[in-house]
């Protein structure tokens, strides 16, 4: 890969608030058209990572591009280049969802007519058209969410940073918003994605940063992080209840943790070490004469991942509060 396939690049980003070291050289790199999540608890250091690349803070020491642009020196180029959805809304309230987004592309010299194009475009986009004319203030918070990236992508930025973009949202309206990223990516954009939604990273990135304490621990594929546990489940049901004993015995024959574990009734469970343990275990239940209803492989979920590395959930909030108000 080379240097101009890299739309965003940060290398060695230091920034501290006081005594509170929100990043300790955090190094990031996200190739054209693909979506790059950023994992980490409350207080991980991401929010702080976005402000940098997003113009918004100045690091205390490192460098990062945006477009070839060095967001310290060429600041106001990186700004025509993105677009930022952050954890809070950045529309006014009082204003109608329409004269939100004609307001931006107004500020974004789109000019009078194009403006109110873009927001017509938008509002439609977004399955905001029937609500256009309504304050924001009355929008419930999943409008309020769609709303706030709708103007983010006023501008029709090649790079996307959202920060958190789904935090509030039920699951309906969390997979709207990733049908949304879907999208951007396939119509050429570069995202950046801040989430402590594992199953968010999971399903929307190409590649994934872990950051943890300021620090870059780990970046991998969803499934590179994943073989970071080790191994893989296999999970089997039997269609007669009565020949679950069976079934065990034969799991724990290709096992490279001894014997099977019902997780649920019903459904057996082994650590295996490959995919070959899937067709011995496809040919010793059909020689046994045993029927399934439900046979899987699968490797460990990222939340497993990030125990692993970190020792903790990703939903922990054991930082301090200071950090997490500026770092998160």
């Amino acid at each position: 890969m080379t240097t101009s396939d890299l739309v965003i690049e940060a290398e060695g980003l230091v920034k501290n608030f006081g005594t509170t070291r929100a990043l300790q050289g955090v190094d990031l790199v996200v190739p054209r058209g693909t979506v790059l999540g950023v994992l980490g608890p409350n207080g991980a250091g991401k929010t702080t990572a976005v402000r940098i690349l997003s113009t918004l803070l100045q690091p205390d020491a490192g460098t990062a591009r945006i477009n070839g642009f060095d967001v310290q020196r060429d600041a106001e180029r990186v700004r025509h280049s993105i677009g930022l959805t952050g954890q809070y809304a950045s529309v006014d309230e009082d204003l109608t969802g329409r004269q939100n987004l004609v307001l931006f592309g107004t500020l974004l010299e789109l000019g009078r007519r194009g403006a109110r194009a873009r927001a017509v475009e938008l509002l439609e986009w977004f399955d905001l058209t029937e609500a256009a004319d309504r304050p924001a203030k009355t929008y419930s918070g999943g409008m309020r969410r769609r709303l706030d990236l709708a103007a983010s992508l006023v501008g029709r930025p090649d790079v996307i940073f959202l920060d958190e973009p789904t935090t509030g949202l039920d699951p309906a309206k969390r997979e709207d918003m990733w049908d949304v990223v879907r999208s951007l990516v396939t119509d050429g954009s570069t995202v950046l994605l801040t989430t402590q939604y594992l199953e968010e990273a999971d399903a929307l990135a190409d590649e994934i940063t872990v950051i943890d304490h300021g620090r870059v621990i780990a970046h991998d594929t969803p499934e590179g992080l994943k073989r970071v546990v080790g191994g893989q489940t296999l999970e089997v049901r039997p269609a007669d209840p009565a020949r679950l004993a069976e079934t065990a015995t034969i799991l724990s024959q290709v096992s490279t943790g001894g014997a099977a574990d019902e997780l649920r009734k019903g459904m057996l469970a082994v650590p295996v070490a490959d995919d070959a343990a899937l067709a011995a275990t496809v040919a010793r239940l059909g020689s046994a004469g045993i029927a399934v209803t439900e046979l899987s492989l699968h490797l460990p979920s990222l939340d497993e991942v990030f125990f692993t590395l970190t020792g903790r959930t990703a939903s922990s909030d054991d930082a301090a509060q200071t950090t997490k108000e500026v770092a998160a």
